[in-house]
């Protein structure tokens, strides 16, 4: 069985594709892939046995990526929670595995990773990585019973308290809004000891998905406390990015804008709530996310290697780079993470 490549920033048979494939996210779209390219200059391909004079029946789409620091390689997809292998019953799967094993020796990449978000059989030839854990939030059940499942103090407790807050909403995707968003980021990136994405990151999101992409903010009288940036295709909404300004977090604004996104997608008629993924080395979070009542489920990559590669999301986790990210000013900090990104995608 052949494999053929294609350029999906060009071919327009993977919007198409995608449009139909029951397992496609939004990190499949070509909106996606491009804010990417722009961002760090990663080339988009995507890997089929379908050949091009006809229309695509499966695919898996990665991003190549060369660095001098992290070496080359191939992902599926950088910067992205999942992304779902596309493939069909006609042998496809051993067909691409195949090709990707020719990839890592003849153009001499490091490894080849992919990101299922759904459980599946080791590929051959690859290894599973860390295991990682996703939550996804069904609406199907009306508004008042998507409340009462959730945890009866931190959750219930928490949206009444923002409300006795009298705390103001704002929800859009103005350069303002992002203004006030990546000024929050900075703050938790900090917090946090790592930095934040470049802002051009997010500019180029938003003019890549337009309205699929919102950035709502929570407010105390006029001052920004809360901020969540979300993502829609078809009938779900992925939570993304979350800052806040931690002086405020008495006041509940993040359990305020989880619940506002909630609300809201359920009166759009969405039917999934993706909560994203969760290291398991961070159990707050993870019980955070189960308090709303989502339903979590093994994470799993898969990578084939060439060499042993240092991973630098590893290496900035070390005790003397952390104290370095938070000392340093913001213009320094923004730069920072600038060059670092695109290097660790």
């Amino acid at each position: 069985m052949n494999v053929f490549t294609l350029d999906p920033l060009k071919d327009d048979r993977w919007a198409e594709f995608i449009g139909r494939h029951e397992s496609s996210s939004i990190f499949h779209t070509a909106e996606w892939l491009e804010a990417i390219r722009r961002t760090y200059g990663y080339r988009p391909v995507v890997y089929t046995t379908s050949e091009p004079s006809c229309p695509l029946s499966n695919g898996i789409v990665f991003c190549k990526i060369k660095s001098w620091l992290t070496g080359k390689r191939m992902v599926s997809l950088p910067f992205s929670d999942h992304c779902e292998p596309l493939l069909d019953a006609t042998g496809s799967a051993d067909a691409i595995a195949g090709e990707i094993d020719r990839a890592i020796n003849c153009e001499k990449l490091n490894y080849v990773e992919i990101r299922p978000q759904g459980a599946m059989a080791v590929p051959d030839g690859a290894m599973p990585m860390e295991p990682s854990v996703l939550h996804l939030l069904d609406l199907s059940p009306n508004i008042s019973e998507l409340l009462k499942q959730t945890h009866r103090s931190s959750i219930r407790g928490a949206i009444k308290k923002a409300e006795s807050e009298e705390l103001k909403y704002e929800c859009g995707n103005s350069e303002e809004l992002l203004s006030t968003f990546y000024r929050l980021m900075l703050l938790t990136r900090r917090r946090h000891q790592i930095p934040p994405q470049p802002i051009l990151w997010f500019r180029n999101l938003i003019a890549c998905l337009g309205d699929r992409l919102k950035i709502r903010v929570a407010f105390k009288d006029s001052r920004a406390i809360a901020s969540l940036l979300t993502l829609q295709f078809k009938g779900t909404v992925y939570y993304k990015y979350a800052c806040s300004d931690s002086e405020f977090n008495k006041l509940c604004g993040m359990p305020f804008l989880y619940w506002k996104t909630i609300v809201e997608a359920k009166s759009s008629g969405l039917t999934t709530v993706d909560f994203g993924r969760s290291d398991r080395d961070n159990p707050g979070l993870i019980l955070f996310k189960d308090r709303w009542g989502a339903k979590s489920s093994p994470l799993v990559y898969f990578r084939w290697s060439r060499t042993k590669v240092q991973d630098i999301a590893k290496g900035r986790s070390s005790g003397a780079m952390k104290r370095l990210f938070a000392a340093m000013p913001d213009s320094l900090l923004e730069t920072t993470g600038r060059i670092l990104y695109r290097h660790m995608g």
